[in-house]
């Protein structure tokens, strides 16, 4: 029998809704999220809709790390003058089982752990451990003493002196052991040519920048004894060249600052002779250093900004810290060999652009030889502090302060301040960079 029009007409919709129905019906499942808590079957097997990030809700979305925001750096570097032991200072640290000084730089403290890199000067090699410690002439300092060095808030020191084969090319290698041991840097001295040519390396952390600062250094000689043939690169002798040519190398790969801590002058000297000033002229011309460390005459020298350096914008110099650690004083030398000098340098690093020195500041330290040898702020002193044991009349401690402001007001090309009080640091200690 045949249709009518209406029932023509119904079957097709019917088949359209149904149609439309399950077409829908695909679409919602297809592209719901997947939930592997309620879901027997695996996910879908295009999951692009389900895993991207902007297809999910704000508030289930990862969080995109951001970089720390930068902004100006400004942070110190400290020094000090010889760490000299002794046999009077060796025998005054002894202990029940074995030395100790901290007690004698424990006035010191606040100033090495102050700064924000602390760059001592170890006159001396160490005894091996079969051996017993010695002062003049051959020198051999405890083992220890690096240790405490580090207890005291030091990062590294040089070791490139005219003293560093007093002991041998054994002791000057165990000396660096010891260091590496302690988490010290060093420089100066070196295991192998590959250590010779490395600059020593800290790394610091201020206003959300990576800040690098390489250290190069070396001695004018090593009092006549002979650097072995089979070791050559066990002591840096002084050098304008291949100190500029280190230099170039460090900020090559990276280095912000270049310091150079340099062994050299005439003992008991109060001004720079001309071997200093001519070397010191050489590397300001280069423009690869930004700041020399002076130490060896044992008594403080003045400081300099000299033309040249980085851009442009002059080199700082300190030519003489002087004594830190010593056994001298005027009964066995001169006056000025009771006394040296803690510099604190500050250090600026702009976003963008160059790290850069902006100035120098000195603090007197004197030791009180009969006392302990206990070292401590001459300031302090000269402003009513009077600690147990301390066996400086007024009238020594005003000399020594007189004859540090007579050699420092010889000081050229800036303001350079005495500091009395001691720097806080701007940021979490400096990690030291194993040179081997």
């Amino acid at each position: 029998m045949a249709s009518s029009p209406q029932q023509r007409w119904v079957l097709p919709a019917a088949l359209t809704a149904l149609t439309i129905v399950l077409v829908v019906a695909m679409v919602l499942f297809f592209t719901r999220p997947w939930d592997p808590a309620t879901s027997t079957d695996g996910p879908p097997e295009d999951t692009a809709t389900a895993t991207d990030p902007a297809d999910q809700p704000s508030d289930e979305r990862s969080p995109t790390p951001s970089e720390p925001e930068q902004e100006e750096a400004t942070f110190t570097i400290g020094a000090a003058g010889d760490v000299l032991p002794h046999d009077t200072p060796i025998e005054e640290s002894r202990t029940d089982d074995g030395y100790d000084f901290t007690p004698m730089l424990a006035a010191t403290q606040d100033w090495s752990e102050g700064v924000d890199l602390a760059l001592c000067n170890l006159e001396v090699p160490l005894s091996l451990p079969e051996e017993e410690p010695t002062g003049y002439p051959l020198f051999g300092a405890p083992d220890q003493l690096p240790q405490n060095l580090a207890d005291l808030g030091w990062d590294g020191c040089s070791t490139g002196t005219n003293h560093s084969l007093d002991r041998g090319e054994d002791n000057l290698a165990y000396t660096l052991d010891v260091f590496d041991d302690v988490g010290l840097g060093h420089v100066g001295t070196a295991r192998s040519q590959e250590e010779a040519d490395a600059p020593q390396l800290y790394q610091l952390e201020r206003g959300g920048q990576e800040i690098t600062v390489a250290q190069i250094g070396g001695t004018y000689g090593t009092n006549g004894l002979p650097i072995p043939d089979d070791a050559p690169w066990s002591v840096s002798l002084l050098d304008a060249d291949t100190l500029i040519e280190q230099a170039s190398a460090a900020r090559d790969g990276g280095a912000d600052l270049v310091v150079a801590t340099l062994h050299w002058g005439v003992e008991y000297q109060s001004y720079p002779n001309e071997d200093q000033t001519e070397l010191a002229e050489a590397l300001a011309e280069s423009g690869q250093v930004d700041l020399i460390i002076g130490n060896h005459p044992h008594v403080p020298q003045p400081f300099a900004l000299l033309d040249g350096g980085p851009d442009g914008e002059g080199m700082w110099v300190a030519y003489s810290l002087g004594n830190f650690i010593s056994n001298q004083d005027d009964k066995c030398c001169v006056p000025q060999t009771g006394t040296g000098l803690f510099m604190t340098a500050t250090v600026v690093k702009p976003v963008e652009g160059p790290a850069r020195v902006t100035g120098l500041e000195w603090t007197a330290m004197t030791v009180d030889r009969v006392g302990g040898q206990v070292v401590y702020p001459l300031a302090d002193l000269l402003g009513g502090e009077r600690p147990d044991g301390l066996e400086l009349d007024n009238s020594t401690l005003e000399s020594r302060m007189d004859g540090v402001q007579e050699v420092m007001a010889e000081s050229s090309g800036a303001d350079f301040a005495e500091r009395t009080e001691a720097p806080e640091p701007t940021g979490d200690a400096a990690e030291v960079t194993p040179r081997s």
